[in-house]
């Protein structure tokens, strides 16, 4: 198996097909910025709840808030031939609806390879957070959607 630099070619697997961390040394140090989001259904009264904050276990949006932050800041430990990443900045943002809460994130670094991992790492924690929150009052919890959103990189 040849690796060659087009799109049908796995970039995390060595010329054996060997999972193989990218050696991104080569790169330039860039500004690199992703947005991903995701979404919990809940049920109407585990929404009020929410508002109300009357969760037994705490404010559910603070604390989904900080284990996105968290989980983008362990990224690399998690995620096998992840590069481990000196963020620069991590924001978390939750939105009550009327059916559920959505997650955004935004994770900025300048380094060598992009931040998408870290912004859906930051975005699913937060959401398997509101989920362990919640457990004992909403039996039919759905997450979903968690999708990027954009990824940029430009010179610094």
């Amino acid at each position: 198996m040849q690796n060659s630099p087009n799109m049908d070619t796995f970039t995390h697997t060595d010329a054996e097909g060997k999972a193989s961390m990218v050696d991104v040394g080569g790169k330039p140090q860039q500004l690199r910025i992703a947005r991903a989001k995701g979404f919990i259904r809940l049920q109407a009264a585990t929404v009020q709840k929410i508002q109300e904050n009357s969760i037994k276990k705490g404010d559910v949006l603070t604390l989904a808030e900080i284990a996105g932050i968290q989980a983008a800041k362990q990224t690399g430990t998690l995620i096998p031939l992840c590069h481990p990443l000196l963020l620069t900045q991590v924001k978390v943002k939750t939105l009550l609806m009327e059916n559920g809460v959505e997650i955004s994130s935004e994770v900025r670094c300048i380094g060598q390879t992009g931040v998408e991992m870290e912004a859906l790492t930051a975005v699913s924690v937060a959401l398997l957070t509101i989920y362990d929150m919640c457990k004992a009052v909403d039996k039919e919890m759905v997450i979903e959607n968690v999708t990027l959103i954009e990824k940029t990189k430009k010179a610094v």
